[in-house]
């Protein structure tokens, strides 16, 4: 971490998709980050980044297996995956409202963010079904969108089946993953930069009152600080600190509900929730 050569290939990559994002015409612009990724590819198998030994391990196809495993039912694993899911669920309703704001300079709609939150917990359901991990929106998409203004159904209906392909021609699936993390960095510097503009952006249209400076601020300060020294949840049962220690989001999300019931609303705010209804 902080080796001269990683700190090089990822400014590569970043330098690579700004000045192809200046510098192209038309729809080029809307692929900036795959020329920084081949840019970043390259420069990192000259350096020596790249790791493609596993080719000649892996078989030519594999095919998911149903229920590989016997299950089981252990209330804490429950309970933990159930808290999991309700900060998930957070972080699909922002990543849409946010995909709505960028992509459409409009807000979600109900029936959107409903349906994304749907399809959220189904396909997680299903995904266990093949002894796979639970399935989450990605933040980073939203920043992708955000950069190249490209939301097409088609377009994210061909990244869908790239990562298909993938799963099954195993081959496909270690040339990805030996894209190294410098690479993904370079490029995913700037997209997590937009999500932050967007949440700020998000910030803005609630207003900025004092309750909603604190309530942010408050949330913020404490999830982010309390998430980088998880020590100190040392004293909460070994369920919690699965769950919060070292998941910013959970904690902010925690915080922010609860300083939206303590704090009083003043009249502008009651004023909007009342439009709202």
């Amino acid at each position: 971490f902080g080796d001269a050569r990683f700190l090089i290939v990822g400014t590569i990559t970043l330098v690579s998709c700004l000045i192809f994002n200046i510098r192209a015409k038309s729809f080029y612009k809307q692929l900036s980050v795959l020329f920084g990724l081949f840019v970043g590819y390259i420069a990192a198998y000259f350096y020596g980044m790249v790791d493609l030994s596993r080719l000649t391990e892996v078989s030519l196809v594999s095919l998911p297996v149903f229920m590989p495993y016997s299950p089981e039912f252990h209330y804490d694993a429950i309970f933990s995956v159930f808290l999991i899911f309700l900060v998930s669920a957070t972080e699909t309703l922002g990543d849409t409202s946010a995909l709505a704001a960028m992509g459409f300079n409009r807000e979600a709609k109900d029936r959107e963010i409903s349906g994304s939150i749907a399809v959220d917990g189904f396909v997680s359901a299903a995904s266990s079904l093949f002894g796979c991990l639970p399935i989450t929106s990605f933040s980073q998409n939203v920043g992708l969108i955000a950069m190249t203004r490209v939301v097409n159904r088609k377009a994210i209906a061909s990244g869908a089946v790239i990562m298909v392909l993938a799963g099954l021609v195993p081959a496909l699936g270690v040339i990805l993953a030996s894209l190294p993390e410098a690479v993904l960095g370079g490029c995913t510097l700037m997209m997590f930069g937009s999500i932050v503009v967007s949440g700020v952006q998000m910030i803005s249209r609630c207003g900025y009152s004092q309750r909603n400076m604190s309530i942010a601020a408050l949330s913020l300060s404490i999830g982010l600080g309390f998430t980088q020294t998880p020590q100190i949840f040392r004293i909460f049962p070994e369920l919690l600190r699965s769950v919060f220690a070292e998941n910013c989001v959970a904690v902010v999300f925690i915080m922010a509900v609860l300083l939206n019931l303590v704090f009083p609303k003043g009249e502008k705010e009651k004023a909007a929730a009342g439009a709202a209804e």
